[in-house]
């Protein structure tokens, strides 16, 4: 049976199923619960639940109880740890590393936990983190532009310029999922846009489709210091799957950023790739340090349920189908993206970059699942 609880997470609006996930995992015999109003603020009604055959209960106590595969969309919040039990089976973003305390409650539990995050496939790429981070690089430039706002704290600075007055200055750090729509959106907006990574065949890419559009940089420390303090609105979207985000800009480096610029670090829910973001709520985003405005919220998505939601569990909805029609074992076994994605089991952790950002040793599947 897969549980569907409602999110806990502050200013948590999406869902972890839809009506239309719930009649796809009925069509392959898996009894679904969910929480009433789970999904009220993605659009979903109780009704549209019930009506694809869900039963819809009226507390989480019994969603957690009644299930042994919990579905969601963010890690379990610290009311939610009491009901963990050994066994169960957990299937949301987890980003362990930025949240230790989770791994703990997970490890002391016994819970056989999969992160959307470190799901990954052959070929090196995260489908089930893709579609938030691009809703996420896409809503992070919107945002940046509201808090540029005067009103809003920030410097006065339009994104697009006008007529003979210049556009802002937009820093990406990190040219991934979030960075690369960070970019297409920034310079959608008319605004100066400077996108810098690692990996010279990412930039390549972005220089061919772009053709200028988006200026290109090699990432070192020289070039992050200056692209940085010369901007008006930065983007930090580095990622390291499984693992905590490497911090790219110092405080000095903020320290001499023009007072009311914006620094939106998408990068949070991993730790945070600028020295001095510290995680904020959608209902609080802002902390002003050094003069410059910082949006650190760590559920980005968020802010735009009904989209997200739809985005995520379509991306979701396969690899949930899997675990529940074969058993959460027997899906690993067969899928190695879920194996990937496997982050603890039976009170180990068996991801090795999970691991080492915990200060743990790292436990192969093999041996943990013979426990």
């Amino acid at each position: 049976m897969v549980g569907v609880p409602r999110e806990t997470k502050p200013d948590e609006h999406r869902v972890a199923v839809t009506p239309d996930g719930v009649r796809e995992l009925a069509r392959h015999d898996v009894t679904v619960v969910v929480e009433a109003a789970a999904g009220a603020d993605s659009g979903f009604p109780d009704a549209d639940y019930a009506a694809a055959g869900a039963a819809v209960v009226a507390t989480a106590d019994e969603v957690w109880a009644r299930a042994d595969l919990i579905c969601k969309v963010k890690e379990p919040q610290p009311e939610e740890w009491p009901r963990l039990r050994p066994g169960q089976a957990l299937f949301t973003y987890l980003h362990l590393a930025a949240y230790p305390e989770v791994g703990t409650a997970l490890l002391e539990a016994g819970v056989r936990a999969i992160g959307y995050e470190t799901v990954q496939l052959a070929d090196g790429t995260l489908p089930l983190l893709a579609p938030m981070s691009e809703v996420a690089g896409r809503l992070s430039v919107q945002v940046g532009a509201h808090f540029l706002e005067r009103p809003n704290g920030g410097s006065g600075v339009l994104l697009g310029g006008a007529p003979g007055v210049a556009p802002a200055r937009v820093v990406v750090l990190g040219a991934g999922n979030v960075g690369w729509n960070a970019a297409w959106i920034a310079a959608g907006m008319e605004a100066e846009v400077r996108l810098l990574d690692l990996d010279l065949d990412r930039l390549r890419h972005v220089d061919q489709i772009h053709r200028g559009r988006i200026t290109t940089l090699a990432s070192n420390r020289g070039s992050v210091e200056r692209a940085v303090r010369d901007a008006d609105l930065v983007i930090g979207a580095v990622l390291v799957a499984g693992g905590r985000a490497p911090v790219l800009v110092d405080e000095a480096t903020v320290a001499a950023m023009r007072p009311g610029s914006v620094i939106v670090d998408v990068a949070v829910d991993q730790g945070g790739c600028i020295a001095t973001t510290v995680e904020t709520s959608h209902h609080d985003p802002v902390r002003v340090v050094h003069g410059v405005l910082h949006y650190g919220v760590g559920n980005i998505p968020a802010a735009v349920p009904h989209t997200s939601t739809h985005a995520l569990c379509n991306a979701t909805l396969p690899h949930l189908v899997r675990l529940a029609a074969a058993g959460v074992e027997g899906a690993i076994g067969r899928h190695p993206e879920l194996l990937a994605g496997c982050n603890t089991w039976d009170g180990a952790v068996v991801h090795p970059t999970v691991a080492a950002a915990l200060g743990v040793e790292a436990v192969p599947f093999a041996e943990a699942r013979k426990r």
